[in-house]
């Protein structure tokens, strides 16, 4: 059986007894969540759901969303999620792109979503609490599983459209299943007994995969927090007794910067793993030291489902690396037309293995610009040392030429992150006459921190070469971050400063 919902069907009848998934006072045991799913699978066969259809889930981290989630599996569609903080114009693309048959919502966003599907020949289910204790005890459950082939599309992630119009990536049952049998097995080494927390996106790759299948996978518990917040955080570590925290960067920042407050109990939280963005070094060791638990950097995209290399735990670890290649993945680094760099020099990622989306949906000249002999193309830029571990330099389109010069934003972000004041930083360029490009770093300031711009500029200046500092030096109440907490550099905006 290859269908993804197979994950769930073998915990239930090995650990059926044990909590799969908690939200605040509401848990489910592995047995009423497969149950469930398979009420709310019969629900959408009864709507006229058939398998290869696509089912949207507008809903953030509760309950219902597991139930949906495995539930459109179940009945051999396929899976949408949709951020539900999106603005109802933004929602119908999405829906209208991938063919939408029905949607699944809760009710604080179902009027956004009726928005999105009027005039649309589009369903849509509204779950609210009552609404699914009468789908539990009214409607009989879909016995088993549809079966799908390996390369059927199990679930379509929409890219944040960063350099354009969002795409859907093709994930397939057998690229999620690998991902979450490789996680579980050979990076996080989960078990029965493991609790993830679950603060980031389950609409998102990586809470999808490493948070929600790789639980289900283990058997393990499954804690919910529908938005981030580090003090409600920090609560949950100690209530459900966490031991796998998995985050973004800004996360651990907002942690840090909280600290845990005297009597908290963090000791059963035995691993960290940060992913979607890259983590400072100093906020790395900082967490280490508060939380006594070890940090682990991986790195991935929406199109490798997400995972593709990750500091192994059984390996030597290399803060500020995103580790090896993961079981069943290759990684190489290229230059622009396609040539293999060597050590310690800066090219392009490519990725090819059993976690690869199988193209982009309905966008097939999207999908040959990405794949170049097999290899998926991924427009980060990294270099790898003499023992095969590879560091993310930069986002391609986020390089800096100034005069000539490349300057990689993350390494100024990582000398600006050490500065005492800084809580959070990220640099980019803005159009300059003379050099072309120039450097700007935009801050933040912890609380009751105080810097000024020459004191942050000397700062840098003292440590990177001269092209390299930022002449410009912006504060800032918040950056914007997108839905996972990811720092959104293409909505920061830099006025340059006459003479600058």
């Amino acid at each position: 059986m290859t269908n993804l919902a197979s994950l769930l069907a073998a915990s239930a009848r090995t650990h059926g007894g044990r909590t799969a998934v908690r939200q605040d006072r509401t848990a489910l045991t592995y047995a009423q969540l497969d149950d469930a799913s398979a009420r709310m699978a019969r629900l959408l066969h009864a709507d006229g759901v058939r398998p290869g259809d696509r089912v949207a889930l507008v809903l953030p981290n509760v309950t219902v969303f597991p139930i949906a989630y495995y539930a459109v599996l179940r009945a051999g569609a396929v899976v949408v999620p949709i951020n539900p903080l999106l603005k109802a114009r933004e929602m119908a693309f999405v829906l209208q792109d991938s063919g939408i048959r029905t949607v699944v919502t809760a009710p604080p966003h179902a009027y956004k979503v009726a928005e999105a599907v009027a005039g649309a020949r589009i369903g849509s289910l509204v779950i609210g609490a009552a609404t699914l204790d009468t789908l539990v005890s009214s409607i009989a459950p879909m016995p088993e599983l549809v079966d799908r082939s390996a390369d059927d599309t199990a679930v379509i992630l929409y890219t944040s459209g960063t350099t354009g119009t969002p795409k859907g990536a093709e994930l397939t049952h057998s690229n999620l299943v690998g991902n979450a049998l490789t996680s579980v097995e050979t990076l996080l080494q989960l078990g029965p007994d493991d609790v993830l927390f679950g603060g980031l996106p389950l609409f998102h790759a990586f809470g999808q995969t490493c948070a929600l299948n790789a639980a289900v996978a283990a058997g393990a518990a499954l804690t919910l927090l529908p938005r981030f917040d580090p003090q409600l955080a920090l609560e949950i570590i100690q209530r459900d007794g966490v031991t796998v925290f998995l985050g973004v960067p800004t996360m651990y920042t907002a942690l840090l910067n909280t600290g845990i407050p005297d009597g908290l109990d963090v000791s059963r939280l035995r691993l960290a793993v940060s992913g979607g963005a890259a983590l400072p070094v100093e906020v790395l060791h900082a967490f280490e030291r508060e939380f006594g638990a070890v940090v682990l950097e991986g790195y991935g995209l929406s199109e490798t489902s997400p995972v593709a290399s990750f500091n192994h735990p059984d390996q030597p670890r290399r803060p500020g690396s995103i580790g090896l290649p993961v079981r069943g993945v290759e990684l190489k680094l290229v230059t622009a037309d396609g040539t293999a760099v060597g050590t310690g020099q800066v090219g392009e990622i490519a990725i090819r293995g059993e976690n690869v989306m199988k193209g982009y949906w309905n966008r097939p000249s999207a999908t040959e610009e990405a794949f170049h002999d097999g290899w998926l193309h991924t427009g980060d830029l990294a270099r790898v040392d003499e023992d095969g571990s590879y560091y993310i330099v930069d986002r391609k389109k986020d390089l800096i030429i100034r005069g000539g010069y490349n300057v990689y934003p993350r390494e100024v972000e990582e000398v600006l992150y050490e500065h005492p004041a800084v809580a959070e930083a990220a640099v980019v360029g803005v159009p300059h006459e003379i050099h072309g490009e120039e450097v700007a770093a935009v801050l933040t300031l912890r609380d009751g921190a105080q810097a000024t711009t020459d004191q942050i500029r000397e700062y840098v200046k003292e440590r990177v070469a001269a092209y390299k500092y930022p002449r410009i030096v912006t504060f800032v109440d918040q950056l914007p971050k997108g839905a996972t907490g990811k720092i959104l550099k293409r909505e920061i905006v830099v006025e340059q400063p006459a003479g600058a």
